[in-house]
């Protein structure tokens, strides 16, 4: 059985065998420095988790269309009525320790593997959105061409550490041979880390297969180079995709994560308290699932809460009851000592305006003060979810290296200090010119470059540009620099044959 910390440095993956072109500006993730933010006391802990045992133990979960999941519970010791799964109190908990604190998810490139968990933070872009808007084109509906220029750029800004999957969907390939070329996407046109397919088993198998192509079976053996990131159906609902996603993943000792979806008063309790419970239940029995299938496996415990308009129904992003929720379950998470996701660059704006810098700087930052240790939707959300936004996406990675200056605290050595710095500028003088400030004045503060500090006439000069017309210009910009990171040719002949043959097996299908 591994052990709790699978942070130790691996061996060489297949995947980075030869000419490997190395260009890493930023770290590879983010390294946290500066404390958590505490919301609850024990007391108010303590009902929570006592909450969650109770739905897990009198309640139970559903866990439907999937005997085997059923056979694997019963196995286990778990009680069984028809598809109602009941664990006696402390069992979830118990079988949740052997999942790792905190483990690596290996990159191609060495220089992009990223740890998950303890005090790191990984951000990774939206997921799942089926259209896709930029200033020139409007909204559409995602096609391969967006798919492959949304990976690019994930691949060309620093702030974003993994490369996500379905960063939008790309409609005009059917539906069932699409998760083809996005994973073959991911893996040519980028070196970062990746998730993998989880609608269908057979997805989830292409998903393993294909990485086991990249990086080598015996690495993959030992070594977490591929995830997968499901919901559960809440309330209270484990369906076959969630549960046949876990037995392809977990089994293949690759990392999974599990999120439950819960806007209050629709898939949840309208009160907050009692929706972070039914995440925590829901999460962890998924994570005891895990667990079951192969003891030490990666998990991330996901939370996904917001709250709806009870006028209309409509889910709400950045209100202060989803961003309570985010630092609650943070401390949920680490006392049971499992890496979290929770957050986002989350808005309902349809457009990368006000509301949206809004909604989105209050859910991010009560996420990295809560301390999610991945970060799904980090970058480029719009509408809900329902929406990829090219110009959000850079907007929200430039914010994103913010909160990594912010989470990484502040120095405190003799420079930092800045002693000398006196020795040059009397009382009542000024700094700009000294030799320390001089000395620092490039790496001093975080440099937004979506932000504009000129004055209004040379503003006004140079096109009275606003934030989303400069992050027009910039992906652009980014596509034509684009530089594909090098890959050995006989496993990219290997991919692009896996795909070939795959595809050749089924008949399109649209739905």
């Amino acid at each position: 059985m591994p052990d709790k910390d699978q942070s130790s440095k691996p061996s060489r993956p297949r995947g980075r065998k030869r000419r490997e072109r190395v260009v890493v500006a930023a770290p590879a993730y983010v390294t946290r420095a500066i404390p958590f933010y505490e919301f609850l006391g024990e007391e108010g802990l303590m009902r929570l988790e006592d909450q969650a045992d109770w739905l897990m133990q009198e309640v139970g979960l559903e866990f439907r269309d999937d005997p085997e999941a059923l056979a694997i519970w019963k196995a286990g010791g778990a009680d069984i009525k028809d598809t109602r799964v009941r664990l006696p109190k402390g069992m979830a908990r118990e079988l949740c320790k052997t999942a790792p604190e905190k483990f690596i998810q290996h990159s191609r490139n060495a220089h992009r593997t990223v740890e998950i968990g303890g005090k790191s933070t990984v951000f990774a872009p939206v997921y799942g959105s089926p259209f896709v808007r930029d200033l020139e084109k409007g909204r559409r509906y995602g096609s391969l061409k967006d798919f492959i220029k949304l990976v690019k750029l994930t691949y060309m800004l620093p702030q974003l550490h993994h490369s996500g999957f379905v960063t939008c969907e790309p409609c005009d390939i059917p539906v069932n041979k699409r998760h083809l070329d996005m994973l073959y996407a991911h893996m040519r046109w980028s070196d970062k880390p990746m998730l993998g397919a989880i609608t269908e088993k057979s997805r989830a198998e292409d998903s393993v297969a294909m990485a086991r192509i990249l990086h080598g079976d015996e690495f993959m053996k030992d070594h977490c180079v591929i995830m997968g990131n499901v919901n559960t159906n809440s309330p209270l609902l484990v369906d076959r995709v969630v549960t046949e996603a876990i037995r392809t993943y977990s089994a293949a000792n690759q990392g999974m994560i599990v999120a439950p979806f819960i806007l209050g008063g629709a898939m949840g309790p309208v009160t907050t308290a009692a929706s972070i419970a039914q995440a925590l239940a829901e999460a962890m029995m998924c994570c005891a699932f895990s667990q079951l299938v192969k003891p030490g496996s990666p998990f991330i415990l996901g939370n996904f809460l917001s709250s709806i308009s009870l006028k209309s129904g409509a889910p709400t992003f950045g209100t202060p009851e989803p961003v309570a929720s985010n630092y609650i379950i943070g401390q949920l998470a680490r006392r049971l000592g499992i890496p979290l996701r929770c957050g986002g660059s989350l808005t309902s704006s349809k457009v990368a305006d006000a509301q949206a810098a809004a909604e989105s700087a209050d859910s991010m930052h009560s996420t990295v003060m809560g301390g999610a240790n991945f970060v799904l939707h980090s970058a480029g959300w719009l509408e809900g979810g329902l929406a990829t936004g090219f110009e959000k996406l850079i907007i929200d990675a430039d914010r994103l290296g913010a909160y990594q200056t912010l989470l990484s605290g502040i120095a405190l050595d003799d420079n930092a200090l800045g002693r000398s710095a006196y020795d040059d500028v009397e009382p009542a003088g000024h700094f700009l010119g000294s030799a320390h400030t001089m000395a620092n004045y490039e790496t001093a503060f975080y440099d937004a470059k979506m932000s504009n500090s000129d004055s209004c006439e040379q503003w006004e000069e140079a096109g009275s540009k606003d934030t989303e017309a400069r992050a027009y210009e910039r992906w652009n910009q980014l596509l034509k620099d684009y530089e594909a990171p090098s890959l050995d040719p006989e496993i990219d002949e290997e991919l692009k044959a896996f795909v070939t043959k795959r595809k050749e097996s089924m008949k399109d299908a649209w739905y």
